[in-house]
């Protein structure tokens, strides 16, 4: 799979890594990209063997130069075996440039050449790119979140905690399928639902309606510069409230500087 970044002029590749050269490669991404200490990168000696029982590992190359990869392993949920994508990264100066949704293509065209149907993450509710690659780009949907998911880290990005939701890219789904094959994507209105958390004027956190009827929605800052401790607090409850409730997220819309995070309620009477 190839593209051309239009600032760049550079010629993506886009493949599988396969050499251990490469793999110290994904290393050095890893320290660049999350800053973490040598203790939290995962080494080229464990992406190795993991490559060579169904773990799926893709780089982006610029130039010859890797600039992005996608590394996910196989595992069991539910008595069905599954991708968990642990790791998606890109260099600073390639971002923006849709490497991170090819990858995620990638990653599904050679999951379903293993048979592999479904490919889980984790992603931080507050990163509302994040959102926008995960729910109308690619189709996943959460029904799961995550207190404090991985602790304390030496990442610079874990700096305001590790909450994470955990999706489900259900690959051959008329929904995913629609998706990555360019089709429309609905818009729902959302004005007239229930808003468990508002953004307020100050770009505070707001309390909003009682959870009510089988959708809601749950808006945060696209630009979160501030306020991260009160923004974490108030979308924990919410989220966490609204999926015990049984609703899985769906969606996730952009508007004015403000995203909104879509529930439905799936399974009635959830505790």
């Amino acid at each position: 799979m190839t593209s051309r970044s239009s600032s760049t002029q550079a010629t993506i590749v886009i493949r599988k890594i396969e050499s251990l050269a490469e793999m110290h490669e994904v290393e050095r991404l890893q320290r660049e990209i999350w800053g973490v200490d040598e203790l939290d990168v995962l080494p080229a000696l464990a992406l190795k063997p993991q490559t060579e029982v169904g773990a799926i590992l893709m780089g982006a190359f610029a130039e010859g130069r890797m600039v992005g990869f996608v590394f996910g392993f196989p595992g069991i949920l539910d008595g069905e075996v599954i991708i968990h994508s642990d790791m998606l990264g890109i260099s600073e100066e390639y971002r923006s440039h849709n490497l991170g949704y090819l990858l995620k293509l990638a990653q599904r065209d050679a999951a379903m050449a293993l048979g592999v149907k479904k490919i889980t993450w984790t992603f931080d509710p507050l990163q509302s790119r994040n959102a926008h690659l995960n729910f109308r780009k690619l189709g996943v949907t959460s029904d799961r979140y995550y207190v404090d998911y991985y602790g304390v880290t030496s990442s610079f990005l874990h700096r305001h905690g590790t909450d994470r939701l955990w999706v489900t890219w259900s690959l051959n789904s008329d929904r995913v399928v629609s998706r990555v094959e360019g089709g429309n994507t609905p818009r729902v209105e959302t004005s007239a639902l229930p808003h468990l958390v508002r953004v307020g004027e100050d770009l505070e956190p707001r309390a909003g309606d009682a959870i009510s009827g089988p959708q809601v929605i749950i808006e945060i800052p696209t630009e979160l510069k501030a306020h991260h401790e009160r923004w974490r607090e108030a979308t924990r409850e919410a989220f966490t409230s609204a999926i015990e409730a049984g609703f899985v997220v769906e969606e996730f819309y952009v508007s004015a500087g403000v995203g909104r995070y879509f529930l439905t309620q799936w399974r009635k009477g959830a505790k």
